[in-house]
């Protein structure tokens, strides 16, 4: 009965995919028309993130230019990896990478833990008040500016009429200048940050601790364990997991070094412990109008931090199944 009227079954996929593709867009509206006011909510950011983070990439093709601000992105000339050569050939910027090494170093070993222990410390205070009142002490300085806080430490070490050296010189220490001496620049700047940010990001591990189990401590307390053991076999094993994310984004911005602080910090006079990327590209971007220049160095910044989030992502998930994604 083969008279051509009926089509190979070959051509039958193609009207089942083409369905299916129907279906998939169908899905897709209703969805829309039913949740439109959470996109409608979520557009701000989308918009924010498109014209700020993904529209400006469009420059980063200046890393690989001789750029001109008269001639524009499109009309200046490719030379290609010309400005990455200069730039591992400067001394300024290889000192730039092994500050911004020392300084992420010190502040991930030193500074990360304390915002954990902090939480620990807030989950085992039992008065409410005197937990409230901590709180707010330690989460305050997160809220003033970075000028503020500028402010207040180059008052407290002045040589004059600081504090610091006002208590040295009650046992006959001659003043220090310290914000003019290279070694105790990390010190101070470690310091600062540790007590601008600990306490804010202590919330995190707050969030985490109320969330486990309350029969775990119960159970702890009948078997007789003491504060100290329940600390290390319920609460630290239990918040574990957004210990790990936390660390994997601090890895990531491994190389993001507090700009500001630095910037209002920092002199001349202690940039040999003192210069970052960061402020190696502000000098060689906005103060001496190299644009191009900086834009490469600022390119192998991001670039790093990508291949580092990636990595400590991928070992995360390999030795303890929590990760980003």
């Amino acid at each position: 009965m083969s008279d051509g009227s009926v089509k190979p079954l070959s051509e039958a996929p193609p009207r089942a995919h083409a369905t299916g593709e129907a279906g998939t867009v169908s899905r897709i509206i209703k969805h829309l028309r039913r949740e439109w006011q959470i996109y409608v909510l979520l557009a701000p950011t989308i918009i924010w993130f498109l014209v700020f983070l993904y529209k400006p990439m469009y420059g980063l093709q200046i890393a690989f230019k001789d750029y001109s601000i008269f001639r524009g992105i499109a009309g200046s000339p490719w030379i290609g990896f010309e400005h990455f050569e200069v730039l591992f050939s400067n001394s300024q910027f290889l000192r730039a990478i092994k500050n911004t090494v020392i300084l992420s170093a010190y502040s991930l070993l030193i500074g990360f833990p304390v915002p954990i222990i902090l939480a620990v410390m807030f989950n085992e205070v039992l008065s409410p008040i005197y937990k409230r009142s901590a709180q707010t002490l330690v989460y305050l300085p997160h809220f003033i500016s970075s000028v503020i806080i500028a402010g207040i430490v180059i008052t407290a070490f002045s040589p004059s009429a600081g504090i610091v050296n006002t208590i040295l010189s009650w046992f006959g220490i001659e003043p220090i200048y310290f914000l003019t001496r290279p070694e105790w620049f990390r010190p101070i700047f470690i310091g600062t940050t540790i007590w601008q940010e600990a306490g804010f990001s202590s919330i995190v591990f707050l969030a985490a601790i109320a969330g486990v189990n309350p029969s775990l401590y119960e159970s702890a307390v009948v078997d007789g364990a003491s504060r100290w053991q329940m600390i290390w076999k319920i609460t630290l094993p239990s918040i574990l997991p957004t210990i790990l994310i936390m660390l994997i984004i601090r890895i990531g911005n491994l190389l993001e070094v507090s700009f500001e602080m630095i910037i209002l910090l920092y002199q001349p006079a202690t940039y040999e412990t003192a210069d970052v990327i960061n402020t190696f590209i502000y000098r060689q971007g906005l103060q001496s109008g190299r644009y191009d220049f900086a834009a490469a160095a600022g390119l192998f910044n991001a670039v790093v931090a990508f291949v580092l989030v990636i990595s400590a992502n991928a070992i995360s998930r390999r030795y303890s199944r929590t990760s980003l994604w």
